[in-house]
Order: C-alpha cells, then structure tokens, then sequence
C-alpha cells in the first residue's frame, strides 16, 4: 500500500478549515446551505487526517527519544514507537478509503424491481421471499419502503413487483443485489421431494435527483386507458391507468394500481426517471468497462450473483466466493448485511488497487 503524502494529509486539513471559516462569515442562505453539505462530506475525512497527522508526528518525536533519551525513557518511548508503528497503516487505509472517487448515486434512494425468472410457481414464490427479504433488510436500517406496482402471481409471490425504497446511502448498500438470483430447493407441490432451481432477477435503479436528469415534456407520450384485472368498480370504469412513453428511446412505463390517474401518472414518472437514469449510468459504465475489469461486478441483471440452496441452508455469492451456512437469516433479511458488508470491503480493496495500479 502506498503511503499518502503529508502535503495531502495537509491539504485536506486546510481545505476543511478554510470551509469553517467560510461558514463563520456567510450570510446568504444558498451559500450556507452550500457550505454545510460541504462541510458535512469533508469532516469525517478532515477528521480522519488530523489522527494520521498526529501520528505521524508522534512517531517522529518518539524515534527521537528512543535515539537520545535515557535508558529507561528510551525504553518507553520505544514501546510506545511499536504501538504508534501497528496503528499507523490501519488509520492510512481508512484515509484511503475515503478519498475513493465516490459513486456519485451512492446516497440515492433507489426504485427495487423483483421478477420471477425461470421456474413457473416456484420462480414467483421466489421472487415473493427474495422482496420481503428486502423489506426486512430495509426496516432494519429504517429505511422506507412503497409499493409501486406489483402483479401477484396465482399460488402466491409475484410475476413482478417494484418498490420505492427512500433513506441515506440506500444505493450504496443495494447496488450489489442486481442480477440473477437462484435458488433450489423442494417446492411444496413436489410430491417426490426432488429439488427444483429457479431464478429471479433483481434490478436496483438509483432514483435520480431533477438535477441529474432533465426530461423534456415534447418528449414524453402520454395515453390513458381503463385499468383491468381486480380492483373494484371505480378502476374498470374511469380512465385511470397511464402509459408515458420516451420517444428519443423508446422507454414506456405503465401504471395502473392506484385509482387515481395524477397518482399513476407520478408513480410512472418516478420509474421512468429511475430507467432513464440508469440507462445513460449504464452507458457511462460501459465507456470505463476497462478500467472496473476484475471488480465485484458490474451490477448487470444477466449475472447470476447468487445461489440460496434451502436443503444445505447455504448461500454463496459467487462474486467473491462467499459461502454462509445460516441461509433462513439471510432470506429473512436479518442476516443479509453480512453478504453486503462483505461485498463493499471487497469492491473497496479493489477500487484502491486499481488507484495505485495506475499511479
């Protein structure tokens, strides 16, 4: 691991500083707004570079000592040199770490999108666990989940279903969930007990702010139509369910769950946003495809990330060959940060070897 110079480690304290005092003397409440955020994002780095600052003055003080104190102070001194010694690379790392170039989408809310792969019943019952394993997972960090749009499937679980889910840092944490999930285990309209793998896929769009994306009104068609399926009387007979369409790609999004045609219309927009979003995110991706090559995955929803074997209660991420044996957590989603945690250390180690590989 290379060693961040001490002209950096000072250039962020000052950079941090001249930020506090900019905020001693602004009056303007777009500045101030402005200021705050900056200095919210920079005081744990700030922080974190003032305790490797003063280690690394401690430890010059210290290998002083050891060379021209007496032999009882030397003694000390040298004890407390090795203590210093081990701490140092650990606080370098984490100062590392936290000049990562930082995926920009990272603190987004995101719009989850569950559908049942290969499998018949068994693949949407699926698919049903894999969501409430995401809603478990989402309550334990307080994160808030809405339903935006779901189609049940007859013995249960869904054909597909899309959520909503708002709170910090929701995409850093969800982002390594996309792609094929597969599981295998006994259904329970197996007569034989054999074991059946199914799929589901699991897409995670970043909810983008107005700013990251502009959508040009000329650019959209809209048509209303009668909702079908169940529902009630008021949905068969009002002209509430939307279709907006992207014309420049050809993106369409339908919504039909609410008996409201505004309220369709917003939750379409929303999804269509998150599509659009990540559409253009995906191209940018591709342009740097080289430059991610060997890291945890690209996030596509055509990898197969992940296998929940229920007879062994095993799940492994193939991704980082991570095999845990309490599966019923996982699933319940108790337990399903360990896999997460797992795979952002991971994509971390690799981010900052490709940093130094390239200098």
């Amino acid at each position: 691991m290379s060693s961040i110079p001490q002209s950096k480690v000072d250039a962020l304290i000052a950079k941090f500083e001249k930020i506090e005092a900019a905020m001693s003397s602004a009056t303007k409440g777009e500045e101030i707004v402005r200021l705050s955020k900056e200095h919210g994002e920079l005081k744990p780095v700030a922080d974190k570079a003032r305790e490797l600052s003063s280690i690394r003055r401690q430890l010059d003080e210290l290998a002083e000592m050891v060379e021209g104190a007496d032999k009882d102070m030397a003694a000390m001194a040298y004890e407390e040199l090795q203590e210093l010694k081990e701490k140092a690379p650990a606080v370098e790392r984490e100062l590392q770490l936290m000049l990562l170039p930082k995926d920009k989408a990272d603190d987004s809310s995101v719009i989850l999108e569950v559908r049942a792969g290969t499998g018949g019943e068994e693949a949407a019952l699926f698919a049903g666990d894999l969501f409430k394993m995401y809603q478990r997972y989402a309550t334990l960090r307080g994160w808030r989940v809405e339903v935006l749009s779901v189609s049940d499937a007859e013995k249960g679980g869904y054909k597909e279903i899309q959520a909503s889910i708002k709170g910090d840092g929701v995409y850093a944490r969800m982002k390594f969930e996309a792609g094929v999930h597969r599981v295998q285990r006994v259904p329970e309209t197996e007569a034989q007990g054999r074991i059946h793998t199914s799929a589901a896929t699991v897409a995670v769009l970043p909810e983008p702010e107005d700013v990251d994306i502009e959508i040009k009104e000329s650019d959209l068609r809209i048509d209303v139509f009668r909702a079908s399926g169940p529902g009630g009387q008021s949905v068969n007979t009002t002209d509430s369910a939307v279709r907006i369409t992207h014309l420049p790609t050809g993106v369409s999004v339908s919504q039909q769950d609410e008996k409201s045609q505004h309220k369709n219309r917003a939750k379409a927009m929303l999804i269509l946003r998150a599509r659009l979003y990540d559409a253009e995110r995906a191209r940018a991706d591709a342009e740097r495809a080289a430059a991610r090559k060997g890291m945890v995955g690209s996030g596509d929803r055509s990898e197969r990330i992940r296998t929940y074997n229920f007879p062994q209660s095993r799940v492994t991420d193939h991704r980082i060959n991570l095999t845990l044996y309490n599966l019923d957590d996982v699933i319940r989603g108790d337990a399903l940060d360990q896999i997460v945690s797992a795979l952002t250390t991971q994509d971390q180690a690799d981010r900052l070897a490709a940093l130094e590989a390239h200098g």
